[in-house]
């Protein structure tokens, strides 16, 4: 937002309109000044007035369905409508005869915070509008072996705040021996819709199930992905579940190491960050915690760039200007240069300098309490997964298009849904990572605050009306 803000300041003139700039999704906006004001003095003008309904309704529809997935979640019980039969969008025969739908839901991958954030707002959803969940346990392998188990209210309380997945997970994907047993299981507990909460995992088992639709019936049914992952390298969103905490994660470690060596002068610590070949968390940890450099697998470092780097630092550090250096390196940054050899080398270069210390941080990365952004994410994603669902299964009888299996994610300002099958092309499955990301784009303010040379090219900004940025993400 500096950045973005210095770039307005740049292009306006005498007669341009003040603006905020602000953040929508992962995209920098402009809003008229005066707008906002009126805006804000409307609301607070309502709220003096006691006009409760016309201030939420003055915060825009984003914060208007907020509240009501709030009210809705934090019921100790379901409303006696799901229990009596009368299910809002359902047909009143369809209720009565078969309860509603019978939605499944699964992980797959690695755990991450924020996945049970997501289980426990799916599963009420489905809940108060008189649908039947199922969870499968232990991912994939858990539906082979009909490792399932029916939902209730209150079985998730108290879920959002915690870590991990309590249902298990696996990294386990389908294969052509297990393909059958898991559509027998489908087709067992009468499941009419899956969603499937995980990583790269997660939507590999989608792809895979989609594209045997032709085979097994069974897999002709609604599917979602909802991406959660520490890595943030699954394709079709621009943040995953789990990201948000991880980063917060590391940059808190990062801080702490660096006050260990508060009374240590000229110290370099070199810090390894999980992440597979995604450099993600390297790259936003190195921004938020004022890193030097930040090594990563999507731009391949040569010797004289990193010798390079090593000169800057040094520098810096002896001419005064700084006392503790900080490196991060993408785990799968390098094959050749990996973070033994970046220790030796920033160890012998600098040996005249600073001193050099080593931290891989490994999986506390995972750990913890899922942070806020987290865990209002997952509620809001699995509350649209519901309504996507329930859409798709009253209006279609088949479901063999490519539409009806999807990921959904958040792309610039939104959330979307979008067809596994077409994200296949944009896949590097080889490595695990989409072929577009857009953080690369933010790479070079990471060098321009560590005074290397570089540019930092402008990203656009839109200048957007108050009313749609009420209606944003966020």
């Amino acid at each position: 937002m500096g950045a973005e803000a210095v770039m307005a300041l740049m292009e306006a003139s005498a007669e341009s309109e003040p603006c905020v700039v602000s953040l929508d999704g992962n995209q920098a906006v402009r809003l008229p000044l005066m707008a906002c004001v009126k805006k804000t003095q409307a609301v607070a003008k309502a709220m003096a007035e006691k006009k409760w309904d016309l201030a939420v309704q003055l915060r825009g529809r984003s914060f208007q369905r907020n509240l009501e997935t709030f009210k809705m979640l934090t019921r100790l019980k379901p409303p006696r409508t799901a229990v009596e039969g009368t299910v809002p969008g359902v047909p009143r025969e369809r209720v009565l005869q078969k309860g509603g739908y019978t939605l499944g839901i699964m992980h797959a991958g690695a755990p991450c915070c924020g996945m049970n954030a997501a289980v426990r707002s799916f599963v009420r959803n489905c809940i108060y509008r008189g649908d039947k969940v199922v969870a499968v346990h232990d991912g994939v392998e858990g539906l082979v072996k009909g490792n399932v188990q029916e939902m209730s209210w209150s079985e998730v309380t108290g879920w959002v705040a915690q870590g991990g997945a309590f249902l298990g997970t696996k990294r386990t994907v389908p294969t052509v021996d297990t393909m059958p047993l898991i559509a027998e299981q489908l087709k067992k507990f009468g499941i009419e819709g899956l969603l499937v909460i995980g990583g790269f995992e997660a939507y590999h088992t989608v792809l895979m199930l989609t594209e045997n639709r032709s085979r097994f019936a069974a897999f002709c049914i609604p599917m979602v992905v909802i991406p959660a992952t520490i890595s943030n390298n699954v394709p079709g969103t621009d943040f995953s579940l789990g990201c948000d905490t991880a980063l917060n994660e590391i940059t808190e470690i990062c801080d702490r190491i660096r006050q260990s060596a508060q009374g240590t002068k000229r110290r370099t610590f070199i810090i390894e960050t999980m992440g597979g070949y995604c450099g993600y968390l390297a790259t936003l940890a190195g921004l938020a915690g004022g890193a030097d450099a930040a090594y990563i697998f999507e731009e391949p470092q040569s010797i004289d760039q990193l010798v390079t780097d090593v000169k800057h630092l040094a520098s810096k550090i002896a001419s005064g200007g700084i006392s503790r250096g900080l490196v991060l390196r993408n785990e799968c940054a390098s094959e050749n240069y990996n973070t033994d050899f970046i220790h030796r080398l920033y160890t012998e270069e600098g040996r005249d300098v600073f001193t050099t210390r080593v931290n891989v941080l490994g999986h506390m990365q995972q750990g913890g309490s899922p942070s806020p952004f987290d865990r209002n994410m997952g509620t809001k994603m699995a509350a649209k997964t519901v309504e996507w669902f329930v859409d798709k299964l009253m209006e279609e009888k088949t479901f063999t298009t490519p539409h009806s299996s999807v990921m959904l994610g958040i792309v610039s300002r939104q959330y979307k849904f979008t067809p596994v099958q077409e994200l296949k092309l944009y896949t590097d499955f080889d490595h695990r990572i989409p072929c577009q990301q857009w953080w690369l784009k933010i790479r070079p303010l990471l060098r321009i605050l560590a005074k290397h040379e570089s540019t930092y090219v402008h990203e656009n900004a839109i200048a957007v009306g108050v009313e749609e940025q009420a209606e944003s993400i966020s």
